[in-house]
């Protein structure tokens, strides 16, 4: 067996591994990078982008379908093959073509290909025919769709995020489970562009938000055109005849079973370093089996071993990933010697419509008692008026004492820009008072989130 000896491995050419090889290459030519899977990064697979662009080809047809109001009365039909050969030509030249530019333009002594395992906290082994031993070991091995026991059975047929966009057409109907963020920006595209679509929950929640009103205002919201089934488990799923057939138990107790031509499982990822013999690793794992790291350094306990990206399973977006990165590079670069790394305030986005968005601290993690709220709805801002679109609303919370914005909750038109202000202004920690002496200009969807803002201002004063 051959054996390599570096002073960096990094196990993963994703985001993360991509963002910390970047770094490290500028210290040192002792580093290798090991690959299981295709390139490409997720993000631009099977992830951001391919979501995105389905999601602009059923927004397209939905403003057709809605144009009446504003006097424009449309004809159009959708070919789904068209639709996907579009995605999949875009997808290949435009995001993963970029990524793979990159990676080819790596010299291949600084790569390898193949399933990376612990051997021992300093050695890896890859497939049984390489062993590399590294002084210091970075894992950004990403993540990997999560299949719940009761589809474990047919997960080589059914789709997840990572097959689905290599449908060669629309199917009639589709059953998404799930109601977090790939669930309701996938089911609600594939409805918008003529499919019978149902998306069934686990435990009631949806989406991200965490303050009670918000949920409810989801909820409410968008099962006023997609058919979501919130709360219960699924019992049974067998391939019949034209698709396959799934029984699922409701909160209530009722006994649902339908057969759809697809079925979409959407319950989030899992990390990779599940299957990585992690006990060899001589880490100390949390109540998840995944290693216990330090957030300012990624640092696993006083190991010389680092994490990022979605191996992590707490923060799967691109710029944590790349965030993360660079953050373990950094902390491997300085090892021994602590080097913690700067985090930026949480931020995430759902591309559904309306859109969500969160920033800052998220509301179950504030104390209510030392809390403001700052309410406004979308139906009271002219330029929400204009586009006929009054779905949602906007919360920002605000430290009592200081006036210091602590974070927001937004939901509906515009979310996600109104997100990009406000995540600005946690970083800068400015109070109320300061953000409300920028200029929010007339009429904009912004002027949403400076009635929110006012609303906590005066709840200061």
């Amino acid at each position: 067996m051959e054996i390599r000896e570096v002073e960096y491995a990094i196990v993963g050419i994703g985001t993360a591994g991509l963002g910390a090889f970047s770094r490290i290459r500028k210290q040192t030519d002792s580093v290798l990078l090991i690959q299981h899977g295709p390139y490409g990064t997720t993000c631009a697979r099977v992830g951001c982008m391919p979501s995105k662009m389905l999601i602009a080809a059923g927004d397209l047809a939905h403003a057709i379908d809605e144009g009446a109001y504003f006097g424009i009365d449309g004809q159009y039909q959708v070919n789904g093959k068209r639709v996907f050969e579009r995605l999949k030509q875009d997808r290949t030249e435009k995001f993963v073509g970029s990524v793979l530019n990159y990676v080819n333009s790596i010299g291949d002594q600084f790569k390898v290909e193949g399933k990376a395992t612990f051997v021992d906290p300093n050695t890896i082994d890859v497939d049984g025919k390489l062993r590399v031993k590294a002084d210091k070991i970075i894992l950004t091995c990403g993540s990997a769709p999560y299949v719940s026991p009761v589809f474990e059975h047919l997960q080589d047929e059914l789709d997840t995020s990572d097959t689905i966009f290599e449908l060669a057409d629309l199917p009639k109907s589709l059953a998404v489970v799930g109601l977090g963020v790939i669930a309701l920006e996938l089911g609600q595209a594939f409805h918008r562009l003529g499919v019978e679509t149902t998306l069934y929950g686990r435990s009631g929640r949806i989406g991200s938000f965490t303050h009670p009103d918000m949920q409810r205002e989801v909820m409410q919201t968008l099962q006023q055109e997609l058919n979501i089934i919130p709360q219960g488990d699924f019992t049974h799923a067998t391939k019949v005849a034209g698709g396959y057939e799934l029984t699922y138990r409701t909160g209530d107790g009722e006994i649902i079973t339908r057969t759809y031509e697809r079925v979409l499982l959407a319950s989030g990822r899992i990390s990779n370093l599940r299957s990585m013999n992690l006990e060899n690793a001589g880490l100390s794992l949390d109540s998840r089996g995944l290693p216990q790291y330090d957030p300012l350094t990624m640092q696993c306990g006083a190991a010389p071993i680092f994490i990022a990206g979605d191996a992590t399973e707490d923060l799967p977006l691109w710029h944590e990933a790349y965030i993360e990165g660079r953050i373990a590079a950094t902390s491997a670069i300085n090892f021994p010697v602590r080097k913690e790394g700067k985090r930026t305030p949480g931020m995430g986005v759902y591309f559904t419509d309306p859109g969500m968005a969160s920033v800052g601290a998220v509301y179950s993690a504030l104390n209510p008692e030392q809390t403001i709220i700052g309410r406004a709805r979308m139906a009271q801002g002219p330029r929400h008026e204009i586009y006929n679109d009054r779905r949602g609303m906007i919360q920002v919370y605000v430290d009592k004492n200081s006036g210091t914005l602590l974070g927001a909750e937004i939901f509906g038109r515009g979310a996600e820009h109104m997100a990009q202000t406000l995540v600005l202004a946690i970083e800068h920690k400015m109070t109320v008072g300061e953000i409300l002496q920028m200029p929010v200009y007339h009429p904009s969807l912004e002027e949403v989130m400076k009635d929110a803002l006012n609303k906590a201002f005066f709840q200061l004063k």
